[in-house]
Protein backbone atom coordinates (compact mmCIF):
# COMPACT_ATOMS: atom_id res chain seq x y z
CA UNK A 1 0.00 0.00 0.00
CA UNK A 2 2.86 2.37 0.91
CA UNK A 3 4.85 1.86 -2.36
CA UNK A 4 2.55 3.88 -4.54
CA UNK A 5 3.17 7.42 -4.97
CA UNK A 6 1.24 10.21 -4.01
CA UNK A 7 -0.04 14.02 -3.99
CA UNK A 8 -2.35 16.50 -2.53
CA UNK A 9 -3.65 19.70 -2.89
CA UNK A 10 -5.02 21.65 -0.18
CA UNK A 11 -6.86 24.92 -0.47
CA UNK A 12 -6.42 26.98 2.37
CA UNK A 13 -7.11 31.18 2.90
CA UNK A 14 -6.23 33.36 5.89
CA UNK A 15 -2.59 33.83 4.97
CA UNK A 16 -1.33 35.17 1.36
CA UNK A 17 0.94 32.91 -0.84
CA UNK A 18 3.69 34.90 -0.32
CA UNK A 19 3.34 34.00 3.19
CA UNK A 20 2.36 30.48 2.82
CA UNK A 21 5.76 30.76 0.55
CA UNK A 22 7.87 31.84 3.43
CA UNK A 23 6.61 28.93 5.61
CA UNK A 24 7.10 25.97 2.98
CA UNK A 25 10.12 27.11 2.39
CA UNK A 26 11.39 27.73 6.34
CA UNK A 27 9.94 23.79 7.05
CA UNK A 28 11.63 22.31 3.88
CA UNK A 29 15.04 24.58 4.13
CA UNK A 30 14.03 25.47 0.65
CA UNK A 31 14.14 28.67 -1.50
CA UNK A 32 11.10 30.49 -3.01
CA UNK A 33 10.64 31.20 -6.79
CA UNK A 34 8.08 33.40 -7.65
CA UNK A 35 6.76 33.17 -11.15
CA UNK A 36 4.10 35.69 -12.11
CA UNK A 37 2.46 33.04 -14.12
CA UNK A 38 -1.20 33.25 -14.61
CA UNK A 39 -2.09 31.40 -11.08
CA UNK A 40 0.53 33.65 -9.80
CA UNK A 41 2.54 30.57 -8.24
CA UNK A 42 5.34 30.26 -5.99
CA UNK A 43 7.56 27.36 -6.15
CA UNK A 44 9.47 26.03 -3.30
CA UNK A 45 12.52 24.02 -4.73
CA UNK A 46 13.84 22.24 -1.73
CA UNK A 47 17.30 20.32 -1.09
CA UNK A 48 16.74 17.07 -2.96
CA UNK A 49 15.16 19.33 -6.18
CA UNK A 50 11.64 18.50 -5.10
CA UNK A 51 9.22 21.57 -5.99
CA UNK A 52 5.96 22.36 -3.60
CA UNK A 53 3.75 24.82 -5.16
CA UNK A 54 1.73 27.92 -3.91
CA UNK A 55 -1.03 28.96 -6.05
CA UNK A 56 -4.01 30.75 -6.35
CA UNK A 57 -7.37 29.15 -6.95
CA UNK A 58 -10.59 31.01 -8.12
CA UNK A 59 -12.77 28.95 -6.46
CA UNK A 60 -12.00 29.68 -2.50
CA UNK A 61 -13.49 32.58 -0.63
CA UNK A 62 -10.47 34.75 0.44
CA UNK A 63 -9.75 35.70 3.97
CA UNK A 64 -7.98 37.39 6.43
CA UNK A 65 -7.22 37.54 10.16
CA UNK A 66 -8.09 41.27 11.41
CA UNK A 67 -8.34 41.69 15.55
CA UNK A 68 -9.56 37.98 15.38
CA UNK A 69 -12.05 37.86 13.43
CA UNK A 70 -12.15 36.54 9.75
CA UNK A 71 -13.05 39.42 6.74
CA UNK A 72 -12.53 39.40 3.49
CA UNK A 73 -9.65 39.93 2.02
CA UNK A 74 -8.30 40.32 -1.38
CA UNK A 75 -7.06 37.48 -3.96
CA UNK A 76 -3.99 37.29 -2.93
CA UNK A 77 -5.10 35.35 -0.43
CA UNK A 78 -6.31 32.59 -2.09
CA UNK A 79 -3.92 29.82 -1.35
CA UNK A 80 -3.51 26.20 -2.83
CA UNK A 81 -0.64 24.04 -1.68
CA UNK A 82 0.27 21.27 -4.10
CA UNK A 83 2.85 18.82 -3.45
CA UNK A 84 5.31 17.03 -5.62
CA UNK A 85 5.13 13.31 -6.21
CA UNK A 86 5.66 12.17 -2.68
CA UNK A 87 5.76 8.78 -1.08
CA UNK A 88 4.00 7.74 2.39
CA UNK A 89 7.34 6.93 4.47
CA UNK A 90 9.30 9.10 3.27
CA UNK A 91 7.12 12.29 3.20
CA UNK A 92 4.46 11.99 5.42
CA UNK A 93 5.74 13.33 8.41
CA UNK A 94 7.42 16.43 7.00
CA UNK A 95 4.07 17.02 4.84
CA UNK A 96 1.79 16.75 8.10
CA UNK A 97 4.70 19.02 9.83
CA UNK A 98 4.44 21.55 6.93
CA UNK A 99 0.17 21.36 7.44
CA UNK A 100 0.97 22.49 11.40
CA UNK A 101 2.99 25.27 10.56
CA UNK A 102 0.36 26.50 7.96
CA UNK A 103 -2.30 26.36 10.55
CA UNK A 104 -0.01 27.94 13.37
CA UNK A 105 0.26 30.93 10.76
CA UNK A 106 -2.58 32.24 10.40
CA UNK A 107 -3.73 29.43 7.48
CA UNK A 108 -7.73 28.13 7.42
CA UNK A 109 -9.27 25.25 5.71
CA UNK A 110 -12.89 25.07 5.88
CA UNK A 111 -15.48 23.64 3.49
CA UNK A 112 -17.35 27.40 4.04
CA UNK A 113 -15.05 28.55 2.42
CA UNK A 114 -14.83 26.76 -0.44
CA UNK A 115 -11.45 25.12 0.30
CA UNK A 116 -11.14 21.15 -0.24
CA UNK A 117 -8.82 18.90 -0.41
CA UNK A 118 -8.01 16.71 -3.24
CA UNK A 119 -5.26 13.43 -3.14
CA UNK A 120 -4.08 11.88 -6.40
CA UNK A 121 -2.66 8.34 -6.13
CA UNK A 122 -0.04 7.21 -9.35
CA UNK A 123 -2.03 5.21 -11.39
CA UNK A 124 0.89 3.78 -13.19
CA UNK A 125 0.54 0.20 -11.71
CA UNK A 126 -3.26 0.43 -12.51
CA UNK A 127 -5.26 -1.77 -15.58
CA UNK A 128 -8.74 -1.28 -17.12
CA UNK A 129 -9.45 -3.89 -15.11
CA UNK A 130 -8.37 -2.82 -11.53
CA UNK A 131 -9.30 0.90 -12.51
CA UNK A 132 -12.92 -0.84 -12.74
CA UNK A 133 -11.96 -2.12 -9.16
CA UNK A 134 -11.54 0.92 -7.77
CA UNK A 135 -15.19 2.20 -9.26
CA UNK A 136 -17.29 -0.63 -7.96
CA UNK A 137 -15.37 -0.51 -4.63
CA UNK A 138 -15.96 2.77 -4.36
CA UNK A 139 -19.81 2.56 -5.76
CA UNK A 140 -20.33 0.21 -3.20
CA UNK A 141 -19.46 1.79 -0.30
CA UNK A 142 -20.12 5.66 -1.23
CA UNK A 143 -22.75 6.42 0.73
CA UNK A 144 -20.81 5.60 4.39
CA UNK A 145 -17.49 6.99 3.11
CA UNK A 146 -19.70 10.45 1.80
CA UNK A 147 -21.52 10.68 5.31
CA UNK A 148 -18.19 10.19 7.20
CA UNK A 149 -16.11 12.44 5.24
CA UNK A 150 -19.51 14.47 6.34
CA UNK A 151 -19.07 16.28 2.54
CA UNK A 152 -20.35 19.79 2.75
CA UNK A 153 -23.58 20.02 0.46
CA UNK A 154 -21.80 23.45 -0.91
CA UNK A 155 -19.12 21.18 -2.38
CA UNK A 156 -21.05 18.16 -3.78
CA UNK A 157 -21.30 19.57 -6.86
CA UNK A 158 -17.71 19.29 -7.73
CA UNK A 159 -17.38 15.84 -6.35
CA UNK A 160 -20.03 14.11 -7.26
CA UNK A 161 -20.92 10.38 -6.77
CA UNK A 162 -19.77 7.73 -9.13
CA UNK A 163 -21.72 8.16 -12.36
CA UNK A 164 -24.47 5.17 -12.42
CA UNK A 165 -24.07 4.89 -16.35
CA UNK A 166 -20.95 4.36 -15.99
CA UNK A 167 -20.91 1.63 -13.85
CA UNK A 168 -23.59 -0.59 -15.77
CA UNK A 169 -21.36 0.50 -19.24
CA UNK A 170 -17.86 -1.00 -17.77
CA UNK A 171 -19.47 -4.25 -16.60
CA UNK A 172 -21.49 -4.67 -20.25
CA UNK A 173 -18.66 -3.60 -22.11
CA UNK A 174 -15.48 -5.02 -20.08
CA UNK A 175 -12.81 -2.68 -21.81
CA UNK A 176 -9.39 -4.03 -22.24
CA UNK A 177 -7.62 -0.72 -22.86
CA UNK A 178 -7.36 2.29 -21.43
CA UNK A 179 -8.64 4.14 -24.18
CA UNK A 180 -11.51 1.51 -24.10
CA UNK A 181 -11.91 3.01 -20.70
CA UNK A 182 -11.76 6.66 -21.32
CA UNK A 183 -14.22 6.05 -24.24
CA UNK A 184 -16.61 5.02 -21.44
CA UNK A 185 -15.82 7.69 -19.17
CA UNK A 186 -16.04 10.62 -21.82
CA UNK A 187 -19.32 8.96 -23.11
CA UNK A 188 -21.47 11.40 -21.74
CA UNK A 189 -19.88 14.32 -22.02
CA UNK A 190 -20.16 14.78 -26.23
CA UNK A 191 -17.89 16.67 -27.85
CA UNK A 192 -15.76 18.75 -24.83
CA UNK A 193 -12.32 18.47 -25.07
CA UNK A 194 -10.98 15.09 -23.45
CA UNK A 195 -7.26 16.88 -22.96
CA UNK A 196 -9.48 20.45 -21.39
CA UNK A 197 -7.74 20.56 -17.53
CA UNK A 198 -11.15 21.47 -16.60
CA UNK A 199 -12.99 18.85 -18.20
CA UNK A 200 -16.33 18.34 -16.86
CA UNK A 201 -16.18 14.82 -15.93
CA UNK A 202 -13.37 15.63 -13.31
CA UNK A 203 -16.26 16.77 -10.73
CA UNK A 204 -16.40 13.47 -8.97
CA UNK A 205 -15.50 11.98 -5.84
CA UNK A 206 -13.29 9.44 -7.94
CA UNK A 207 -11.84 11.25 -10.79
CA UNK A 208 -10.44 9.97 -13.72
CA UNK A 209 -10.35 12.80 -15.89
CA UNK A 210 -6.49 13.14 -14.15
CA UNK A 211 -5.89 9.05 -14.96
CA UNK A 212 -6.39 9.95 -18.52
CA UNK A 213 -4.63 12.94 -18.96
CA UNK A 214 -1.80 12.75 -15.79
CA UNK A 215 -1.35 9.50 -14.72
CA UNK A 216 -2.96 10.02 -11.11
CA UNK A 217 -6.77 8.87 -9.75
CA UNK A 218 -7.38 12.06 -7.99
CA UNK A 219 -10.14 11.85 -4.73
CA UNK A 220 -11.66 15.18 -4.73
CA UNK A 221 -13.99 13.65 -1.60
CA UNK A 222 -12.70 15.99 1.32
CA UNK A 223 -13.66 19.37 3.34
CA UNK A 224 -11.04 21.61 3.37
CA UNK A 225 -9.26 21.17 7.27
CA UNK A 226 -5.49 22.40 8.26
CA UNK A 227 -5.42 19.33 10.92
CA UNK A 228 -2.51 17.06 10.56
CA UNK A 229 -3.71 13.93 11.53
CA UNK A 230 -7.33 14.05 9.25
CA UNK A 231 -5.23 14.61 6.18
CA UNK A 232 -2.92 11.69 7.02
CA UNK A 233 -6.11 9.29 7.25
CA UNK A 234 -7.22 10.52 4.14
CA UNK A 235 -4.01 9.77 2.25
CA UNK A 236 -3.84 6.44 4.04
CA UNK A 237 -7.89 5.75 3.10
CA UNK A 238 -6.69 6.53 -0.85
CA UNK A 239 -3.90 4.73 -0.92
CA UNK A 240 -5.55 1.80 0.34
CA UNK A 241 -8.89 2.07 -1.87
CA UNK A 242 -6.25 2.09 -4.32
CA UNK A 243 -4.37 -1.03 -3.63
CA UNK A 244 -7.17 -2.73 -3.04
CA UNK A 245 -8.29 -2.43 -6.64
CA UNK A 246 -4.95 -3.23 -7.80
CA UNK A 247 -4.43 -6.70 -5.69
CA UNK A 248 -8.65 -8.03 -5.75
CA UNK A 249 -9.32 -9.92 -8.74
CA UNK A 250 -13.16 -8.46 -9.08
CA UNK A 251 -15.19 -6.11 -7.08
CA UNK A 252 -19.11 -6.24 -6.80
CA UNK A 253 -20.59 -2.36 -7.15
CA UNK A 254 -23.57 -3.39 -5.30
CA UNK A 255 -24.36 -0.83 -2.58
CA UNK A 256 -23.95 -1.69 1.01
CA UNK A 257 -26.96 -1.16 3.41
CA UNK A 258 -26.44 -1.39 7.37
CA UNK A 259 -28.25 -0.71 10.54
CA UNK A 260 -24.50 -0.77 11.91
CA UNK A 261 -22.85 2.31 9.84
CA UNK A 262 -19.72 2.76 12.35
CA UNK A 263 -19.43 -1.67 12.91
CA UNK A 264 -19.80 -2.04 8.72
CA UNK A 265 -17.40 0.77 7.56
CA UNK A 266 -15.24 -0.65 10.56
CA UNK A 267 -15.01 -4.15 9.10
CA UNK A 268 -14.11 -2.71 5.60
CA UNK A 269 -11.17 -0.38 7.04
CA UNK A 270 -9.89 -3.58 8.27
CA UNK A 271 -9.71 -5.36 4.85
CA UNK A 272 -8.49 -2.34 3.11
CA UNK A 273 -5.31 -2.34 5.25
CA UNK A 274 -6.26 -0.35 8.13
CA UNK A 275 -4.90 -2.70 10.98
CA UNK A 276 -3.47 -2.25 14.37
CA UNK A 277 -2.17 0.44 16.41
CA UNK A 278 -0.08 2.55 13.35
CA UNK A 279 -4.06 3.42 12.01
CA UNK A 280 -5.53 3.55 14.59
CA UNK A 281 -6.10 7.45 14.63
CA UNK A 282 -6.80 7.07 10.80
CA UNK A 283 -9.76 4.59 11.80
CA UNK A 284 -11.39 6.87 14.49
CA UNK A 285 -11.41 9.65 11.63
CA UNK A 286 -12.85 8.43 8.88
CA UNK A 287 -15.33 6.32 11.39
CA UNK A 288 -16.56 9.68 14.04
CA UNK A 289 -19.33 10.82 11.55
CA UNK A 290 -21.08 7.51 11.40
CA UNK A 291 -23.97 5.98 13.97
CA UNK A 292 -23.94 2.74 15.53
CA UNK A 293 -21.20 0.95 17.70
CA UNK A 294 -17.90 -0.35 16.60
CA UNK A 295 -17.44 -2.85 18.02
CA UNK A 296 -20.32 -5.00 17.95
CA UNK A 297 -22.47 -5.98 14.97
CA UNK A 298 -26.22 -5.81 16.93
CA UNK A 299 -26.75 -3.85 20.27
CA UNK A 300 -27.98 -6.53 22.10
CA UNK A 301 -25.18 -8.36 21.66
CA UNK A 302 -23.24 -4.92 23.74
Amino acid sequence: MKNQTMGVEIEMTGITREKAAEVVSKVLNGRSERTFDSYDTYKVITPNNKVWQIMSDASIHTMKNQKGKLVSADRSYSVELVTPILKYDEDIKTLQELIRQLRHSGAVSESRLQCGIHIHIGAKEHTPNTLKNLVNLMASKEDLIYKSLEIDPARVRYCQKVNENLIETISKKKPKTLKQLADIWYSDYGVENRERHYHTSRYHGLNLHSTFTKGTIEFRLFNGTLHAGKIRSYIVFCLAISHQALNQKSASAKRTHTDNEKYTFRCWLLRLGLIGDEFKNCRQHLMKALDGNSAWRTPRIA
